[in-house]
């Protein structure tokens, strides 16, 4: 019996000895071994490892990309304005070694520094512009500019800066609502300039158009009297060629016209004398002969 528990004791000891003597390397991880403090090894291969217990320590660090996003910061334009920018840095550690003995492995310290990198060159940045320059196209220069210097003091740290981002940059609240209102003046004063300019193409383009509506109305009236004169003309040479013809006819066509409109409206009443010529074509036929006969 005391054999047996013996072996198990045995067996226990062997297998916290054996989990006290390994260490395994995940692959979002990156790890260095250390004997009293000295690094004597770093950036193992994922899977299973040894080392020796109590004498020998390990330390893991991430191996992916980590995100920087730090509380905004009051920020000087050169115009002495104070902005606040909200920026966030994407980073990776590529020295363990570099990163161990600078931040004593606490990514806390690491992101502490990385901001003061970043705040600092921010302010270096944005104290040289104006702020319209610094919402406007400057604003992809400023972040290549930072993430450039704060990639080369991060190297002290042993770290890579993989992106540096301005998310938001606006104005402090006590100044906000007075920049707004002015905008808002400024921004009406250009629309009112627009619509003036508007009222005035309007009415240039009115006037030019009652212009052409006038010359071509004028045209139109010109060219119907000269087209009404042309048939005019061509009326009468008709007439009077008819006229030649057949001078009794076109005679008694002009008489059956007169009494068409003379007596059109119905309850018309005339006038005249009986030997009227208006009634050459009344009565009996010798008259219209002899009617015909004296002309």
């Amino acid at each position: 019996m005391n054999r047996f528990y013996a072996v198990i004791a045995v067996i226990a000891v062997a297998i916290v000895v054996f989990l006290l003597s390994t260490f395994t390397v995940d692959e979002r991880e990156r790890a260095i071994k250390l004997e009293l403090g000295n690094v004597i090894n770093a950036d193992y291969e994922p899977g299973l490892h040894f080392k020796i217990p109590v004498y020998q320590t390990v330390y893991r660090f991430e191996n992916r990309v980590l995100t920087m996003d730090s509380e905004p910061d009051r920020v000087l334009t050169a115009q002495k304005k104070n902005l606040i920018v909200d920026a966030f840095v994407k980073w990776e550690i590529v020295d363990t070694v570099q990163f161990f003995e600078s931040t004593g492995g606490n990514e806390t310290t690491a992101r502490d520094r990385l901001h003061q990198f970043v705040k600092n060159q921010l302010y270096d940045e944005f104290g040289k512009r104006t702020i319209k320059e610094v919402v406007s196209a400057d604003r992809v220069q400023i972040m290549n500019s930072v993430q450039r210097v704060v990639d080369e003091k991060s190297t002290e740290l042993g770290v890579n800066i993989v992106d540096v981002r301005v998310k938001k940059v606006e104005l402090p609240q006590n100044v906000r609502e007075p920049v707004y209102r002015r905008m808002e003046k400024e921004r009406e004063a250009v629309a009112q300039g627009f619509r003036s300019e508007g009222r005035e193409e309007a009415q240039r383009i009115r006037a030019e158009a009652n212009r052409e509506v006038e010359e071509i109305l004028a045209q139109a009236y010109r060219d119907a009297e000269r087209i009404r004169g042309e048939g005019d003309g061509k009326a009468a040479d008709i007439y009077a060629q008819a006229y030649q013809q057949d001078p009794e006819f076109y005679s008694f066509y002009r008489s059956l016209t007169a009494y068409k409109s003379s007596f059109d409206g119905g309850r018309d009443s005339l006038v005249l004398e009986p030997e009227s010529e208006f009634f050459d074509y009344f009565g009996s036929p010798i008259r219209r002969r002899s009617t015909s006969a004296s002309l």
